[in-house]
């Protein structure tokens, strides 16, 4: 038995020395794959690196027109304000200066029209009197 016994412990070892092998073999090339993938990396950094940077510039410049343009129309703002002021005092010293002698040209007419109107009636009242004088005198025997 003892030669079955050797047979099957060189079995045994070679397939040890097999397995060794298959790991030592897996262990290296897991080792060139990982400094490829470090080299990779490395390589996909350089490359990426100078992109955002130009990400940082291109934030950085639009963060500047952003403020550019928000001061401007802040600008306009107060510019369309000051127009519409300006313009809403322009109209109230039209109407002013408009409603002034059209009041005073209303208030002369409306004494003008009352005038005529205490014309006409007194006119009115006289020939009332000579007409009723002219009626009595007819009937005056």
């Amino acid at each position: 038995m003892s030669t079955w016994a050797d047979v099957f412990l060189g079995i045994i070892a070679v397939a040890t020395l097999a397995m060794a092998i298959v790991q030592i073999g897996v262990i290296v090339a897991a080792g060139r794959l990982a400094r490829r993938v470090d080299t990779l990396a490395k390589q996909i950094e350089r490359e990426v690196h100078p992109l955002f940077g130009h990400l940082n510039a291109i934030g950085r410049d639009a963060s500047r027109a952003a403020a550019l343009a928000t001061a401007q129309v802040e600008r306009a703002d107060k510019l369309f304000g000051d127009v519409a002021a300006r313009v809403e005092q322009a109209l109230d010293n039209v109407q002013e200066t408009l409603g002034a002698p059209a009041r005073e040209g209303r208030a002369f007419l409306s004494a003008f029209k009352a005038a005529f109107q205490a014309i006409r009636d007194m006119r009115r009242d006289a020939r009332s009197r000579q007409a009723r004088g002219d009626d009595e005198d007819a009937l005056f025997i």
